[in-house]
């Protein structure tokens, strides 16, 4: 129990704890940025649609509000509010910075409304086909034995499972899927971090201004990688993408082409890392995550399972922004036209009225898809297939060839980059114990 919580009766076996009161609490707050989920038990039960005068933005907090947001695009707008939290007040010189040096402003693609949505969707959702992502799963699982093969070769059994392991596992497999090999990691994680930072709600001018530099550098070198492969495709994702067409329907532009480019190279690799790097902290500080994670090495099925459990507990991407375009109702609360809304997808996977005891490590859980990890409605995460395979290949790899992980130092010197979107580990040290040639760990 954290020193200004209270515990909240129960049988469960993971202690559900909240804040005594939310008068002096800040979303902003550091403290509650890396352990936020007794402040969300305090805003579900005392202000579940809570006005935060730091952000000026309403907090939505139950998993049922939370629902009914996601399904309703259109009076919670996912492009005005993805406008509003990007660059948080500095938007309008960021867009100036890219248009005179990057080539032009290009919106996101999954972050429009419908009806240009639905159209988006189509085109994209042929390349991220169920089918398509299980023919590359290879290709990943490739990927992450290699970056596996150099560990088990050290003279010391250890490594940085994000810097290491989660980002360039994730930046490999982007490379690959866009065909691109005069890129450097160092280039790409410069870029991502850019990106990312627009969505801290923290940042200052300053940083805002440097970050636009950075992606207006991106830009060019996509603009330049999107007018190449219109004029000679690939056998890539990029290039798939290009060529998609669907009846009665106008192929993405050259605006959208570039933005689709800039999610594949950044914007999942980002999320993924961070997804990744969580799981692997899990297994290596909870003895029963570690114990289940090991015996599902062999069971696809079983392991997809516990994956999505710690994504319920973890959710890589926390909260994300909508605005009202007309006056509305959202709980007990009204809202006028205009409202910023922050969803917070973490708090809606920690809901005790949907997840007995959320808190619980639980991989048998029959309602696990009720999961805000990868959204819900019109908005649900484009890439979820992609996310999944993924994920599964990884977890399964870490599994049978690195046993016995354990955090390299104490749990209280992990540090984490503050953003609202995403809480992502500065660094992730751990060990391992290295296995004999007849598969047995060496003591």
């Amino acid at each position: 129990m954290t020193p200004e919580g209270t515990t909240v009766e129960g049988s469960c076996p993971a202690g559900l704890e909240r804040l005594s009161s939310l008068n002096e609490a800040s979303f902003l707050d550091p403290a509650i940025q890396v352990k936020p989920f007794a402040y969300y038990r305090a805003l579900r039960q005392d202000a579940p649609v809570h006005f935060e005068k730091d952000l000026g933005m309403y907090l939505v907090s139950r998993h049922e509000d939370i629902e009914a947001v996601l399904r309703d695009p259109v009076v919670f707008s996912q492009e005005l509010g993805y406008y509003r939290q990007m660059a948080h007040g500095h938007l309008d010189e960021m867009k100036e910075i890219l248009r005179r040096e990057g080539g032009g402003f290009f919106p996101d693609v999954a972050n429009i409304d419908p009806p240009r949505h639905t159209r988006v969707r189509r085109l994209l959702s042929q390349a991220f086909s169920r089918k398509r992502m299980k023919s590359l799963e290879p290709h990943f699982q490739t990927i992450v034995d290699d970056l596996i093969d150099k560990f088990v070769a050290r003279e010391k059994p250890e490594l940085d499972g994000l810097h290491e392991l989660a980002i360039p596992m994730a930046i490999a497999f982007s490379m690959q899927q866009l065909n691109v090999d005069d890129l450097d990691m160092k280039t790409i994680k410069k870029w991502g971090s850019a990106y990312l930072s627009q969505f801290s709600l923290t940042n200052t001018r300053a940083e805002m201004i440097r970050a636009a530099h950075e992606l207006a550098e991106m830009q060019n070198y996509l603009i330049a990688l999107v007018r190449r492969r219109m004029a000679e495709p690939e056998d890539d994702m990029l290039s798939d993408i290009i060529t998609a067409r669907v009846p009665d329907e106008e192929p993405l532009s050259f605006e959208e082409l570039v933005a689709t480019a800039r999610a594949l190279l950044i914007n999942t690799h980002d999320s993924m890392s961070t997804a990744f790097s969580n799981i692997l902290f899990q297994v290596a500080t909870n003895a029963d995550v570690a114990s289940q994670f090991y015996g599902a090495a062999e069971d696809d099925s079983r392991m997809g399972r516990l994956v999505e459990e710690l994504l319920r507990l973890e959710p890589p991407v926390r909260a994300l922004s909508r605005v009202t375009t007309a006056p509305v109702t959202l709980g007990q609360t009204s809202l006028p036209e205009g409202a910023h809304l922050l969803i917070l997808f973490a708090s809606a996977n920690d809901d005790e009225s949907v997840f007995e005891c959320p808190r619980q490590f639980d991989p048998a859980r029959i309602n696990i898809r009720k999961s805000m990890t990868f959204g819900a409605g019109v908005h649900l995460c484009l890439g979820v297939s992609l996310a999944r395979m993924q994920l599964l290949v990884a977890a399964r790899q870490t599994a049978r060839r690195l046993p016995d992980l354990q955090l390299a130092i104490p749990v209280e010197d992990i540090r984490y980059i503050p953003n609202a979107a995403l809480l992502a580990m500065e660094r992730l040290p751990l060990t391992f114990a290295r296995q004999s040639e007849g598969g047995a760990d060496e003591l």
